[in-house]
């Protein structure tokens, strides 16, 4: 899997934007709805994102959508979650609101909900193509992940990124990558 900062919602690593903070690759939600730690600027550059041309009004928002290839929006638990109840994650994308800001978000995708027992380090919350702005939402320019949680997780972790290639290796039952059933021994 190929990762890109600043493509990267999760973390302290690119600057954070707000949100909720934890290590620095990965966020900890922990109760309600949590935005991730960034929030990720498809278009004018700013002091923290040099590297993308700067253009006036907002413009230039980059079209992340459907392509080949096809990027994919990947939520994976890094630190296995202790209490609460369930989790599922939310996509969103706002339009600059001309001064440079996000404008109302939009949800774009919403994932499945997750109970906290099969939220397991390697547990996928999202492995799904970044969707296309729903009809009538314009190209946004700002994306953010947020990840809703039913009752108080006491641990855990997740890293949520838009990645460049697809996430193909098979999962095992409980939704950690791996593919093979418990007690197959692999020899090196």
């Amino acid at each position: 899997m190929i990762l890109d900062a600043l493509l990267t919602f999760t973390g302290t690593h690119a600057g954070a934007t707000g949100g909720i903070t934890d290590a620095a690759t990965t966020d900890s939600p922990t109760t309600g709805t949590q935005t991730a730690s960034n929030i990720v600027d498809l278009g004018a550059g700013s002091a923290a994102n040099p590297a993308i041309p700067s253009l006036a009004s907002g413009g230039g928002a980059r079209d992340i959508g459907a392509g080949t290839p096809k990027l994919k929006l990947v939520v994976q638990v890094t630190t296995t979650f202790v209490g609460g109840t369930n989790t599922y994650c939310i996509l969103a994308g706002a339009a600059d609101n001309g001064s440079g800001s996000p404008d109302s978000y939009t949800t774009m995708f919403t994932g499945p909900t997750v109970v906290v027992a099969n939220m397991i380090q390697g547990a996928q919350l999202a492995n799904n193509t970044v969707p296309n702005p729903v009809p009538g939402q314009a190209l946004p320019r700002f994306l953010r992940l947020q990840f809703v949680t039913s009752g108080t997780h006491t641990a855990g972790a997740a890293i949520g990124t838009i990645a460049l290639d697809d996430v193909e290796q098979p999962g095992a039952e409980s939704g950690t990558l791996s593919g093979y059933p418990p007690g197959i021994t692999i020899s090196n």
